[in-house]
């Protein structure tokens, strides 16, 4: 099959596995509602033929705003083959990044989700000078529905004037505008080719270990490149993707569908682990004592697989008694958990794996389409504690300064409108990521930090704050921290802490749980993260060792412009709210 332009997935879908009855799945009414493989190729090209006669050309700019569903691909896929640029927007930014989007991009037409997304931006629609038309996937009064877009298709069907723009657009085109505001600065617009993104399908459709027969439950955005890029993987392969109803319900999706595969960020892993060990500490006895043995063998699992003889057979025994349960917590049937977006525990990587349940971590950006590097299959491609090696096409080296620079045909074409901007992070083809890193045994790259993050102690030791940030939250009582201490004499740290955790904490007390204002002012609770803190001090060197702190109640979300879409803390917009509480941190 030819595989140039990002849809000739559907040929290939329609070649391989005409049968399939659930290409694609979402939640409706709370039962599973499946599009077959002809079913997701039939709407695909009837949605193209209602654009065409609604006058989208090659180059037109249309925008979504929409969660995971089976019409998020129907858009996706349909913009693409009539030339048009996909620019999808995530559904939690603020208004005025939306009016933002709306005039930078000169997008022509929206497609939103739902009635409440719809209220969001239908009052500064009218202010876009280029939008000629909003559909919604969802029935309501207030907007179009897409279907009418579908209909329009079947009633004056375009199969020769489609033919003929897709043979028109190559793979060096524009697919799709991604914005990203990142920690820092206004939002960028990162151009991807068709090129950029079918280079790391291809470089990256090993991974999933299963075939048509496999199912996927999907939960991170669409909109981000990385979740995108991976459903692409997915069609290409026919595994089912499945799309979970939201953030609360997805680990009772991966049972229901006994998901095979599942793309996810640390975070979650993270809340996984700490309900496994909340409620391991409510056991006594021989039971308790099991499990610590489990979990301490675990952490001296081997993932390049020299484990002796005697650790295997002990494993053996411990993913009987224990393990088990974890992956019975997932469904049963995950054979592969992919973990990307931020940085993942080591010792979390070490104990997934460890349970039967292999977790690869990678690393990239959405300038790249995004993946860079990963910790694959096999003894010799995986190393916990690192990114992995770079993907196949894929060039790494360490700038002088210690920066991550990349070089392949997943670097984005640049950033929209911004020529400067982009001959200030692409030089001779070599993408500045902007994080700091190291080769670990000449090929696994190590993330150490963020250029730009890093700050200097008033006696001249610098001091990389998302290292010691990700070992703190190995703490089941701390949340987010952010490390803090430019020109101070020491380094500090602003700690939301795990109010769902020090609630349990409080139980096992027989005590009330009060309310996130009042447990930070617990005198007990300030005593025992200043414990968990003084033991992972012994981790830093001395010049980064945590010496205060000051607790946080407040919700971080994206609406309050503190964290990005992606849950990336705005280290910037935190110092600056919390300016006088970081002040009196360092008095």
């Amino acid at each position: 099959m030819t595989f140039e332009r990002l849809f000739d997935i559907l040929p290939n879908y329609l070649a391989k596995y005409s049968e399939k009855n659930d290409a694609l799945a979402g939640k409706v009414n709370g039962q599973w509602k499946k599009y077959s493989a002809k079913e997701y190729v039939s709407i695909v090209n009837q949605l193209s033929y209602g654009l065409i006669n609604l006058g989208i050309q090659k180059g037109d700019k249309v925008a979504s705003i929409s969660g995971n569903r089976p019409e998020w691909n129907f858009i996706d896929m349909a913009l693409m083959q009539v030339g048009a640029v996909h620019v999808p927007i995530y559904p939690t930014v603020g208004t005025s990044d939306y009016q933002y989007i709306f005039d930078h991009a000169e997008i022509k037409m929206v497609f939103v989700d739902a009635k409440s997304l719809y209220h969001k931006v239908k009052d500064i629609i009218p202010k876009s000078t280029t939008i000629k038309a909003v559909y919604s996937f969802t029935e309501h009064d207030e907007v179009s529905n897409y279907q009418e877009v579908i209909q329009s298709g079947i009633d004056n069907p375009q199969q020769d004037k489609l033919e003929i723009i897709k043979k028109s657009v190559t793979t060096n085109e524009l697919a799709t505008i991604i914005y990203t505001s990142g920690t820092t600065g206004k939002m960028k617009g990162v151009m991807l080719s068709h090129l950029n993104i079918i280079s790391n399908v291809l470089a990256l459709l090993h991974v999933p270990p299963v075939g048509a027969e496999g199912k996927a439950l999907s939960y991170l955005p669409l909109c981000h490149i990385y979740e995108r890029m991976i459903n692409y993987i997915f069609q290409y392969k026919g595994i089912s993707i499945y799309y979970a109803e939201n953030m609360a319900t997805i680990v009772d999706n991966v049972k229901d569908i006994k998901a095979d595969i599942l793309p996810t960020v640390p975070r979650l892993l993270e809340k996984v682990y700490d309900k496994i060990e909340g409620k391991a500490s409510k056991i006594e006895g021989v039971k308790r004592k099991i499990f610590d043995w489990a979990i301490n063998l675990g952490l001296r699992y081997d993932d390049k697989g020299e484990n002796s003889v005697w650790y295997n057979l002990q494993l053996k025994i411990a993913r009987k008694l224990v393990f088990s349960k974890w992956q019975e917590a997932l469904g049963g049937n995950i054979k592969v958990l992919i973990s990307g977006g931020a940085a993942l525990q080591p010792r979390l990587g070490r104990l997934f794996n460890a349970a039967g349940i292999p977790t690869l971590e990678g690393y990239g950006m959405t300038e790249t389409s995004p993946v860079i590097a990963l910790n694959d299959w096999g003894k010799n491609n995986s190393y916990i504690g690192t990114v992995g090696p770079g993907i196949r096409n894929c060039e790494i080296k360490i700038a002088e300064d210690g920066e991550v620079l990349a070089k392949g045909p997943n670097v984005m074409l640049g950033y929209y409108k911004e020529p400067e901007l982009t001959a200030e992070v692409i030089t001779d083809g070599w993408m500045h990521t902007g994080d700091l890193g190291e080769l670990v045994e000449g090929r696994f790259l190590k993330i150490t930090g963020r250029k730009k993050d890093l700050f200097k102690t008033s006696m001249g030791k610098y001091v990389a704050p998302s290292h010691l940030e990700e070992k703190l939250k190995e703490s089941p009582f701390i949340d987010t921290p952010v490390v803090v201490g430019e020109n101070q004499k020491f380094a500090g740290a602003l700690i939301i802490p795990n109010f769902e955790h020090i609630k349990d904490w409080c139980k096992l007390n027989d005590e009330d749980c009060p309310k996130p204002e009042e447990i930070i002012k617990r005198p007990d609770v300030l005593k025992q993260i200043k414990s968990e803190i003084n033991a992972f001090n012994n981790n830093f060197g001395s010049h980064e060792q945590i010496k205060a702190f000051k607790l946080i109640a407040d919700e971080w979300t994206v609406e309050s412009g503190l964290v990005t879409a992606k849950m990336s803390v705005k280290r910037p917009q935190v110092m600056k709210q919390y300016a006088d509480l970081i002040d009196e941190m360092f008095v």
